[in-house]
């Protein structure tokens, strides 16, 4: 679009699955913080990580490590904090900081995330989230159904991406 910088996008790293490992196999490795390091040496920019409601791989603690650990002066990427859109999980998102967050649904029996958020369904939910998370200077992107409706309705919540 004329007068539009274009933006490179830079490569963002999931490490939830390493975590999956470490709890599968009951020990304090593999490290999540050195996940992180090697994922931005090759070249990532940003660090995922979701801390679901069932905790079934990254725990709080693992958070805490990861949002000390990234930064200018540190392991140099951001982190985008991949959530349900729960009060529990705001509070979790206003005291951790994460540049980003990620509104995701949550189901107890799925493997890993499935679908999109039904926005219609839960938009009083999840537009509080949303706006606690904005309020708090956190930059905001929904999980979606691939629809022109679901990225609309995004937009006009003011959701700063959508996935």
């Amino acid at each position: 679009m004329k007068g539009v910088e274009p933006v490179l996008p830079q490569l963002g790293i999931n490490i939830d699955h390493v975590a999956t490992l470490r709890q599968l196999r009951g020990t304090p490795y593999p490290d999540l913080v050195e996940a992180a390091r090697l994922a931005v040496a090759g070249g990532a920019g940003q660090i995922t990580i979701h801390l679901r409601e069932d905790r079934r791989h990254i725990q709080d603690a693992d958070v805490k490590a990861i949002r000390e650990a990234l930064g200018p002066k540190k392991i140099p990427a951001v982190l985008n904090l991949e959530m349900a859109a729960t009060e529990e999980m705001l509070r979790i998102a206003r005291r951790t900081r994460p540049e980003w967050a990620c509104l995701v649904p949550e189901k107890r029996r799925e493997v890993t995330t499935e679908g999109g958020l039904a926005l219609e369904k839960n938009e009083k939910r999840i537009r509080s989230v949303l706006d606690g998370l904005k309020k708090s200077g956190i930059r905001v992107s929904l999980f979606i159904e691939p629809s022109a409706k679901a990225v609309r309705l995004s937009r006009a919540w003011g959701a700063d991406a959508v996935e």
